[in-house]
């Protein structure tokens, strides 16, 4: 598989996960599950209809990661590849058999 086939395969799969909770764990921190009812709906209802990927927030093309404004409250979404067992990174992000996505959504003053 090319690099940018592994990029396609790579985005496709993060934005099932992203927009349709599918291929994955969805991690709400702290930050965000202390949130008002509302602004949380809205904090994952914007994570699920971000499309402003650019160079200087996705320069790999993978739909990984997007530092978002909802409601005046900084927001951070990334994905992380791991193995099956969630004990190592994955050896193939691009082959779901061998990887387990984690979108974890955090306030950004979590990081």
């Amino acid at each position: 598989m090319s690099q940018a086939d592994q990029a396609a395969r790579i985005r496709e799969l993060n934005d099932q996960l992203r927009i349709n909770g599918i291929g994955g764990t969805i991690l709400l921190t702290a930050g965000v599950q202390a949130l008002s009812a509302r602004l949380r709906d809205e904090v994952l209802a914007q994570v699920q209809q971000f499309a402003a990927f650019g160079r200087g927030n996705d320069p790999h093309g993978e739909h990984d990661f997007a530092i978002i404004e909802v409601l005046g409250e900084r927001v951070i979404f990334k994905i992380d590849y791991y193995d099956r067992s969630l004990t190592a990174h994955s050896i193939d992000p691009a082959d779901p058999t061998v990887t387990h996505r984690v979108l974890t959504i955090m306030m950004a003053g979590e990081c």
